[in-house]
């Protein structure tokens, strides 16, 4: 049986720790809503699950969430800059193993964590807000 919450936690807890990071939370806000003061920011969302029931097999699940980033600049300042330091963060949180080459996140059923798809991106050409959506998929058993 997969439990959900501690496998959040633990990917929520990686998360916080990225350096810049101002602002972690997994209660979705929109950037309008975040101060610039507040940001970088990091907003962990839970999208989709995909079970898999083989007979004689443990069943597995595909847990998917997006993390929404949001990056403001002002002035000359480019928010692309800011944008990619927290995405290079974020990869280097969920960086594999270089023991097992996986990312499990230290919890029994975890299989994998992983950057998966693309990554929509604005990185503030018009303007000083930059956003991404940085897809996350994490298998369990």
């Amino acid at each position: 049986m997969i439990v959900r919450e501690p496998i959040y936690v633990a990917l929520f807890a990686l998360l916080q720790g990225i350096p810049g990071v101002v602002t972690a939370s997994r209660k979705l806000k929109h950037w309008n809503d975040v101060p610039a003061e507040a940001q970088p920011a990091i907003f962990q969302a839970q999208r989709s699950e995909v079970h898999q029931v083989v007979t004689g097999a443990p069943n597995k699940a595909l847990l998917t969430l997006d993390l929404y980033v949001y990056v403001r600049t002002t002035g000359d300042d480019s928010p692309s800059t800011k944008l990619n330091n927290v995405l290079d963060g974020i990869f280097t949180a969920l960086a594999p193993s270089p023991i097992n080459g996986r990312t499990n996140l230290g919890i029994a059923g975890v299989e994998w964590v992983k950057i998966e798809g693309t990554i929509e991106t604005d990185e503030g050409t018009l303007g000083d807000q930059a956003v991404a959506i940085v897809p996350v998929h994490i298998l369990c058993s």
